[in-house]
């Protein structure tokens, strides 16, 4: 053994160097001992990490920062170059693999030159020390020094000397915000740690030394000076040749430009980091996304393409009020999100660019109505040839307050089929049909479908919420339009490309895929709805597409969501901040943003023709009646589908065209010969109509007759004369209580009965209060 140094000698009278040997000595029998706490290897995970995103073609999208805005990224030591672990080694810890915690000779030598100076001189930091001092930074001091060597003490009893190294490489400073090979190999190099070669590994193995005074970007020769030092201690380390060496340092690198920040989706990518880091899983993030770099599903020329529209439509309504829209792309056949656009402009806060329309939750107006007649539909309640009334309706609400839903138009077209109704948006049928399945149903119905923030009771949302009384996102319109353009098979959207989801064939779809495709049929029928948008509109394109608009109250949003049998396309347009838009209806004001979309998405290939309804077959039908033709129909025939197992049931061989009562206010209201009432009839109240009123109450109740002759009118209540007059109304006082109407005309008379009821303080529902457009 080799003689101690007499300087050595001397330097245990001092009680400090005592102390350090004495911890030496008994170290190995210290770290046995619970209290010591030995640190694990997922005591350290790092969980706040910077993510590098690229879309499914690995084009790069952008890189989102930690919380502290560091740029971070793990990667596991089996996925490093050899020749920067082998490098870093050289450099900060030759001896890494042969001692402990700590490097006893480097440690004498430090602490003997601190003494002499008076300040720490040289360093005596293995790498597992340097790793306590990143895990718990503290200012280069005596003390501080002992609390390092105790951590690493704690490092090394819990973990083996790879998982030091993996901790350790990852946490590395790499200049300016970054930290780890992973991260410094894609900034600086566009490349992974895994393929590095020795030039650009033996230089990123210098940075750390001084990683600020040693930016590549700003002082290059000195970094190249560090680089010649890692490569010599690998010549001496035996890991390489000095002509390799040699070569490494000559080599020219090209380095990136500095962080461009992020390139697109800057609100996809802020919303996927949020998923990301804010998992529920139990399994750890650094397992679930390698090396913190996600391969998306988006495209990002379609990205851009998709962003750039938002912004040019906004710039074209902006005479109308409008600021914000917003527009989602989606893959039918796998889920794939393929473009994702939450505003015009993320950076501008000025417009509150940050928010992101995608995700936020606003009033759908009538783009939930395709799900009602689909579940209508499959339950049997109606019929593709049904006739629903298009007709003035009332409904009571507390306050003994009247609601009569209106259309766009505020008109209204009598007897439609289903497929008018749905294809033209109209309010009143819609109503009418969710009577019939009622509140509650329908809402269960759209929680399958989806739509998690519609928490509140049926009651709450009321017979409105068919016309958009809730809210909901357009991330979720979007995935309600993805099932239906998959028959009611149920597919979640996907977002990243390695976790890439198909239909699942032993997953039960919603329903049988006859009621979509009866759906997908009235959506894609530019005759059906031509008499609120027009043979030629936007909607209108030269290939098979489904498509249903939608406007909230006070023009405040407009929709369209619409799906073709490849891609499914949804758009939103209007303003964060809830003010209205002025004259911007669904078709004007996010129609055209999706039209754009999807001819873009369909310029080189055209979409196949949509499925026709299993077990169906078309028939010819009165328009207004919706039974066999005769030779007095009125509007017309037209072609509709019929269930083959029901067709004589509902195809008759004597059809007798009669409108009921409730078809009365729109009779009178109308100016053709043919439609014109020619009897006494009340036509408001009508029977059975209930009505609540507040306590105290003034309000007063209209009655309403159609009146075909000038001779005057006898108005009676419950067989008291209240008026003698020629008007066709009369307004009364409501007063608790059963009653019976009748109005006498010469020789008719016409009777209803209707109950009016003191309000019994139920919650008030809004459905019908807030929505009036809905076209």
């Amino acid at each position: 053994m080799n003689r101690i140094p007499p300087q050595i000698l001397y330097c245990f009278r001092h009680p400090a160097i005592r102390t350090i040997l004495l911890i030496l000595c008994f170290g190995g029998m210290l770290r046995s001992l619970p209290y010591l706490a030995p640190i694990h290897a997922e005591d350290i995970l790092q969980k706040d990490v910077a993510f590098e995103f690229s879309d499914r073609n690995h084009l790069p999208l952008g890189t989102v920062l930690s919380s502290n805005q560091n740029h971070t990224a793990i990667v596991p030591l089996s996925q490093v170059s050899p020749d920067f672990i082998n490098g870093i080694i050289a450099a900060e810890d030759k001896r890494y693999y042969q001692h402990g915690a700590i490097d006893s000779i480097a440690l004498v030598r430090s602490i003997l030159e601190a003494f002499q100076a008076k300040q720490i001189v040289s360093g005596a930091s293995t790498i597992t020390m340097q790793l306590a001092r990143l895990l718990e930074p503290a200012p280069r001091t005596l003390p501080n020094k002992f609390g390092e060597i105790w951590l690493s003490w704690r490092l090394t009893a819990g973990m083996n000397k790879q998982q030091i190294l993996e901790a350790y490489i990852n946490r590395l400073p790499m200049g300016g915000n970054l930290y780890g090979v992973e991260a410094a190999a894609k900034i600086y190099f566009n490349t992974s740690a895994s393929e590095l070669n020795l030039a650009q590994a033996s230089l990123l193995a210098a940075l750390p030394n001084d990683p600020t005074d040693l930016n590549p970007y700003h002082n290059l020769s000195a970094l190249k000076k560090r680089q010649n030092y890692v490569l010599k201690r690998m010549i001496e380390d035996g890991y390489i040749t000095p002509i390799q060496a040699e070569r490494a340092y000559q080599e020219t690198l090209t380095f990136q430009p500095q962080q461009q920040g992020i390139i697109a989706a800057p609100h996809f990518l802020f919303w996927l980091t949020e998923k990301l880091t804010h998992s529920s899983s139990s399994e750890p993030l650094t397992q679930r996304v390698l090396a913190n770099y996600i391969k998306t599903t988006i495209d990002r020329p379609l990205q851009q393409f998709v962003e750039a529209q938002v912004e040019q439509i906004i710039t074209s309504l902006k005479d109308h009020n409008v600021h914000h829209s917003a527009a989602l792309v989606l893959d039918n056949h796998t889920g794939e999100v393929l473009a994702y656009v939450g505003s015009p402009d993320y950076f501008n806060s000025d417009q509150l660019g940050r928010n992101d329309g995608v995700q936020a939750l606003r009033q759908p107006g009538s783009t939930l109505k395709p799900f009602l007649y689909e579940l209508a539909l499959a339950e049997g309640i109606i019929q593709p040839h049904t006739i629903l009334a298009d007709v003035p309706t009332y409904y009571a609400i507390p306050g003994a307050k009247l609601y009569s839903p209106k259309d766009y138009s505020e008109t209204f077209l009598g007897p439609v089929r289903v497929r008018v109704a749905l294809a033209n948006s109209l309010n009143v049928p819609a109503v009418k049909v969710l009577e019939k399945v009622t509140v509650p149903v329908f809402l269960g119905r759209l929680e399958t479908l989806g739509f998690r923030h519609l928490t509140h009771t049926p009651d709450y949302y009321g017979l409105g919420l068919t016309l958009g009384s809730g809210e909901v996102s357009l991330w979720e319109l979007a995935q309600a339009y993805l099932i239906m353009a998959n028959q009611g098979k149920v597919i979640n959207p996907n977002v990243i490309f390695s976790q890439r989801q198909l239909l699942d064939p032993n997953s039960p779809p919603i329903d049988t895929a006859v009621s979509w495709q009866l759906i997908t049929n009235m959506l894609s029928d530019p005759h059906a709805r031509a008499y609120s948008f027009g043979i030629d509109s936007v909607l209108n394109l030269p290939f098979p597409v489904a498509v249903k608009t939608g406007t909230s109250s006070n023009y405040r949003d407009t929709w369209t969501v619409g799906f073709t049998t490849d891609y499914t396309v949804a758009t939103w347009v209007g303003n964060f901040g809830g003010e209205g838009m002025q004259n911007v209806s669904g078709v004007m004001g996010a129609a055209p943003l999706w039209n754009r979309i999807i001819l873009h998405l369909h310029e080189t290939k055209e979409p196949g023709n949509f499925p026709k309804p299993l077990g169906f077959v078309q028939l010819p039908i009165c328009a207004t009646t919706g039974l066999r033709p005769t030779p007095d129909c009125s509007g017309g025939i037209v072609l509709e589908y019929f269930d083959l197992k029901k067709v004589s049931e509902y195809y008759q061989k004597s059809p007798q065209i009669k409108l009921n009562s409730e078809y009365n206010e729109w009779l009178s209201r109308q100016s053709h010969p043919q439609l014109t009432q020619h009897q006494l009839t009340i036509i408001s109240p009508q029977t059975d109509d209930y009505f609540v009123m507040n306590s105290g109450d003034a309000s007063k109740l209209e009655f309403k007759i159609t009146n075909p002759s000038q001779q005057p009118v006898e108005w009676w209540l419950n067989g008291k004369q209240l008026n003698v007059q020629s008007a066709n109304s009369v307004f009364w006082q409501l007063q608790p209580g059963q009653w019976t109407l009748t109005v006498k005309q010469g020789n008719q008379q016409d009777t209803v009965q209707f109950q009016v009821q003191i309000a019994d303080k139920k919650p008030y529902r809004r459905g019908f209060s807030v929505v009036n457009t809905n076209k």
